[in-house]
């Protein structure tokens, strides 16, 4: 980007937000394309006729491997987004996002697959610690929670379209459509500006203050001033002088250790855990990866109802609930948001398990199949309206500025971590306590989690990033 663009553009700031915004999100969306594309895929390759034959070993490791693979993407972004920028760093997780779908393409075995599938995890590890973070800093206060709402509503999207092609056609071909999305989201990225952010900290001042009004316009600058203010002063404190490689290392770990006793450090971690962990445990892994699995639980198959329909309906409702999801981020306190939708995810799970256990064990004097659906409905549009969201507009907020990668790579390997157990762990859970004994745990970790959050989590709705880092510090 062509920094007399910014002064000449027509374009309002809100519109530019709009379209730096797109890119993050489109490429954010891929992590919806890699979780549900085994909707379609796991079905086909169980076909006797598929040239790859899988079991439910091989199933639940082409589902959780991309889990594995964020670990490893969460070490690499950190050095590319603090060396050479976010928006290098951005650029670089769509060239990995292209190579795991063609890897996806060319595959001719399950080992293939496993390749792809982790090299399509080390994207999602790559621009999940990073894409809230780059929007945060995009933005302007008043619209962040909005623009990063537009996070999930892309995972949304990503999964009801690759759900919805994944029903009707080969997995290939889906691949080839993925691989489209992310030449678009490439395309979008080159043409936005590195962070302001990013620059000040690289010491680029005159060029920060630049991209900073072009993207914000002139009524944002005390913001400006004040984070250019807070990096001059913390380069002032940093110790500058020649170091042998021990030196080094005894430095780095002294440094690790003494961060690790700042409340602006460690409590937005804790938070942030306990966040990705409501969003796992929700049952939102088991509605965008194993659809077929839960209506067969729930449902039933026997009742004469339309899977794939099915499929479709509750992705085209995940999308409606994120927009809905908007509204509440745009005009309500994120505690609200938090404790209503939670709770009624905590409900819709409890009312899952009780019904599903009393169908199992005859005590129902009436059933029909419009029950398990409408519940399954409550229980995604409670994730897509609450769990889903959150961990994103919260990861965008809630990080102090000069942490800002540490604490995006330390906060993903627990996404990771979760992800990876949540999948591997669905199909064990479902054959050793049934439906309702998995869901009943669920309820049992929602629960835990947002008495942690709720203790924990500060208001951040219309405050900007330094203000909401010195309500961490306790000032």
């Amino acid at each position: 980007m062509n920094m007399n663009d910014c002064k000449k553009t027509r374009f309002s700031p809100f519109l530019i937000q709009c379209f730096v915004t797109a890119g993050v999100s489109l490429n954010m969306s891929g992590l919806g394309l890699v979780t549900g594309f085994t909707t379609g895929l796991l079905p086909q390759l169980r076909d006797p006729n598929s040239p790859i034959l899988i079991n439910d070993t091989s199933a639940s490791w082409i589902a959780s491997l991309p889990g594995i693979g964020i670990v490893l993407g969460n070490f690499i972004v950190p050095v590319i987004m603090t060396t050479f920028g976010r928006r290098k760093a951005n650029l670089c997780s769509l060239v990995v996002a292209a190579a795991g779908w063609l890897g996806i393409v060319f595959s001719s075995s399950v080992t293939v697959l496993y390749l792809a599938r982790l090299l399509q995890g080390i994207r999602m590890g790559m621009i999940g610690a990073l894409g809230p973070v780059l929007i945060g800093e995009y933005t302007s206060p008043k619209n962040r929670g909005l623009f990063l709402m537009t996070i999930s509503v892309s995972i949304s999207a990503g999964v009801f379209a690759i759900q919805t092609l994944g029903v009707y056609l080969h997995w290939k071909t889906c691949a080839f459509v993925c691989i489209g999305i992310v030449s678009v989201a490439m395309l979008l990225v080159i043409l936005s500006p590195e962070s302001p952010t990013y620059l000040a900290d690289r010491e680029r001042y005159d060029e920060c203050r630049r991209v900073f009004v072009y993207l914000r316009g002139n009524t944002e600058n005390e913001e400006l001033e004040k984070m250019i203010a807070t990096l001059i002063l913390a380069k002032k404190e940093q110790v500058t002088k020649v170091q042998t490689v021990t030196e080094k290392i005894l430095s780095k770990m002294y440094y690790l250790k003494e961060i690790w006793k700042k409340k602006e450090f460690y409590k937005p971690l804790l938070i942030m855990f306990h966040v990705f962990a409501m969003a796992h445990w929700s049952g939102m892994n088991i509605l965008t990866s194993y659809t077929t699995n839960i209506f067969e639980k729930v449902v039933g198959l026997d009742n004469g109802i339309n899977i794939p329909l099915m499929i479709v309906l509750v992705g085209l409702h995940r999308v409606l609930g994120n927009i809905i999801g908007m509204i509440f981020i745009k005009t309500l306190r994120r505690r609200v948001v938090l404790f209503s939708t939670i709770s009624l995810n905590i409900i819709a799970l409890l009312t899952i398990a009780a019904y599903t256990c009393a169908r199992d064990n005859s005590w129902l004097s009436f059933d029909h199949p419009i029950i398990g659906i409408s519940l399954i409905h409550v229980q995604m549009f409670s994730i897509a309206t609450g769990a889903l969201p959150l961990g994103f507009i919260l990861a965008g907020e809630l990080y102090p500025m000069e942490y800002k990668g540490l604490c995006g790579s330390i906060t993903m390997v627990f996404f990771s971590l979760n992800i990876f157990g949540n999948l591997k762990t669905v199909l064990v859970l479902f054959n050793s306590l049934h439906i309702y004994g998995t869901y009943l745990l669920y309820a049992v970790i929602l629960t835990y989690c947002l008495i942690v959050v709720g203790t924990l989590l500060p208001e951040t709705k219309d405050k900007t990033l330094q203000d909401i880092e010195e309500e961490l510090k306790g000032k």
